[in-house]
């Protein structure tokens, strides 16, 4: 007679889990990838614009000693420092060229672009050569230095902006969704008459009233940019408030605010932040819009906005200007548009083709 054999219970296999699941559909896309690593970059140009545009070397020896003043531009540009990190003499001094003074055989790492964003010269109006990759302005600036550091602006506009509007949004949306009621009709009533505004013109009628600034842009676009935000939250809030973990979370008498933020918010993000990617594309624009204006950041700070804008008075003289911004500014609408559309489709199956 033959023992009977025991099979040994297998280990649960473990979840990936939602968020592990949305990557990986991500990484499928391609396109959304390819907009995910024009974003990166962007990130990086913007972190690492000193040493990829100045008019001081990356690291040099001078005099027999060594000096890093592109390095101490990257901290003392994000203000990341302590306040003592600060460039040595001579290299401090307004008056010290170092392309001038800096002798060839000294050793020297450059940037790949040895001109600062407001740095001026003799060459006004030129075409790109290997003195100036994009050319020069009006007033003799590189462009390709300008457009480097104006990636700062778009990038800046972008997140902070809509991490303004995503704030208001998901807080107001949340509070409709899950109380309803009263507080539901006076936040959805709120959400209507902001929509009603065409919002460029909304900003345009608020930015008469404020200093044009970067901060005063960004602070604006937030106010009016919350709305979309807000409608996607109120609708996954009233969804999810009626699920049985809810529920059950209030059965054993936890807290609204715990089960708002703690409970419910984690699985309402997905599409929300499909609603954000796409507003950080639409404060690009905006952005653009308002500097070509002349209410968004002034010179001789530099944006792509004010580039083109700057292009455009000089379009009969030198119409290889408009170009640079005009690349940039869609290629990283595009970005973010691809990004989004990636999200939207990793975050719902039925756009996946699957069940």
């Amino acid at each position: 007679m033959t023992e009977p054999t025991i099979t040994q219970p297998q280990a649960p296999v473990r979840s990936e889990g939602y968020w592990r699941t949305v990557w990986r559909n991500v990484r499928r896309n391609r396109r959304g990838m390819a907009g995910l690593i024009v974003i990166g970059l962007m990130l990086a140009v913007w972190i690492f614009s000193p040493l990829l545009a100045t008019n001081q070397p990356i690291v040099c020896r001078y005099e027999g000693r060594w000096y890093f003043p592109a390095v101490v531009e990257v901290f003392q540009a994000r203000r990341t420092g302590p306040q003592w990190i600060n460039k040595a003499r001579p290299f401090n001094l307004p008056q010290f060229d170092a392309k001038e003074q800096l002798d060839p055989d000294d050793f020297a790492i450059w940037p790949l672009i040895r001109w600062h964003e407001y740095e001026q010269s003799s060459d006004f109006l030129q075409p790109p050569s290997s003195r100036h990759w994009l050319g020069t302005d009006e007033l003799g600036r590189d462009v390709a230095a300008r457009m480097i550091h104006g990636t700062a602006v778009s990038v800046k506009v972008g997140f902070v902006s809509m991490g303004i509007a995503a704030l208001i949004g998901i807080v107001l949306g949340g509070l409709a969704g899950y109380w309803g009621g009263f507080v539901d009709m006076v936040i959805s009533r709120i959400i209507e008459i902001v929509i009603c505004f065409p919002v460029f013109f909304l900003i345009l009628a608020i930015m008469v009233w404020l200093e044009p600034n970067i901060l005063n842009v960004m602070i604006v676009i937030g106010l009016t940019r919350w709305t979309g935000i807000a409608r996607y939250t109120r609708g996954e809030f009233m969804r999810i408030k009626g699920q049985d973990y809810v529920v059950a979370a209030h059965c054993l008498g936890i807290g609204h605010g715990r089960i708002m933020f703690r409970h419910i918010l984690p699985n309402a993000l997905a599409p929300v932040l499909v609603s954000i990617t796409f507003g950080i594309a639409n404060a690009v624009l905006v952005e653009a819009g308002l500097s070509w204006l002349g209410f968004g950041v002034q010179s001789p700070d530099p944006s792509w906005g004010n580039i083109l804008r700057t292009a455009y008075d000089s379009l009969n003289v030198a119409p290889h200007l408009v170009y640079p911004p005009c690349i940039a500014i869609f290629l990283a609408v595009l970005a973010y548009n691809l990004l989004g559309d990636a999200l939207r489709d990793a975050i719902d199956p039925r756009l996946r083709g699957t069940t």
